[in-house]
């Protein structure tokens, strides 16, 4: 018997012992994926959140910035920020956008562009802000087409505005503009609420296309750290000074 047991070879017993494990480990995996079946811990890939950086309607004193407490200085009325974005071409080839960013607003300034594009120099911004995804697609048409882009005196750039201003070829902000960002939150797809490992994911990926656009336009990328350490409800407004190191503005 110790003669056939010593025959038996050392590499048949070594698979026959990992194919084991393996079986177990399989047997393990399965009842957990069972367990958090029954947990619902799984989401629905069908109900992804569609993350918005949330439009604001007129920037406050915030006394808990201690960069920066710019005085309210926009002169637009809340009713024309708060509008969904309108588009119109003023003199010296300026296209002025003025309003909420809001779903479709990409589409809108694309059909204005296959208009009156050749006629356009300058992105004019005074906008709240809102979705990003038509932020970033409106701040590639920018940087295509290669427009400038300015905040003029009295207007607003915040939340999701910045991405489009960071897209012009020439940048500006001129003296007595408001240029604000903050935190991006997940607006559900439907009135459910979304689980927050789905809502977390969501964030952390719509903040790493919003590092990319920047990083692919040649803005600083410290810039957005000042969006992630500010709560949505507030606003981080940034100082000439911090603009221009970010390369926010143009040198």
């Amino acid at each position: 018997m110790r003669a056939r047991l010593a025959q038996v070879d050392d590499g048949a017993i070594l698979r026959l012992a990992f194919f084991a494990m393996l079986a177990g480990t399989i047997s393990i995996l399965a009842l957990d994926y069972l367990e958090l079946n029954r947990a619902d811990a799984f989401v629905d890939p069908s109900n992804i959140a569609n993350p918005v950086l949330p439009a604001v309607e007129r920037p406050d004193i915030d006394p808990d910035n201690p960069a920066y407490r710019p005085t309210e200085r926009v002169t637009t009325p809340e009713t024309v920020l708060s509008s969904p974005l309108e588009l119109a071409l003023g003199p010296g080839g300026t296209l002025y956008l003025t309003g909420m960013i809001v779903p479709g607003s990409a589409e809108k300034l694309a059909t204005e562009l296959e208009m009156r594009g050749d006629y356009i120099e300058t992105i004019a911004l005074n906008s709240p802000g809102g979705s990003v995804e038509d932020a970033l697609s409106m701040g590639r048409m920018i940087r295509q087409a290669g427009f400038a882009t300015k905040v003029e005196t009295g207007s607003l750039c915040a939340s999701s505005c910045p991405l489009l201003l960071a897209s012009g070829t020439i940048r500006t902000t001129d003296p007595g503009a408001s240029v604000g960002v903050h935190q991006i939150y997940a607006a559900p797809a439907d009135t459910a609420s979304l689980a927050p490992a789905q809502a977390m994911s969501d964030a952390q990926s719509t903040t790493a296309r919003i590092v990319r656009h920047l990083t692919d336009m040649d803005i600083d990328t410290r810039l957005w750290v000042h969006a992630l350490e500010t709560p949505p409800n507030r606003l981080y407004y940034l100082t000439t000074e911090e603009m221009a190191d970010y390369r926010l503005t143009s040198p």
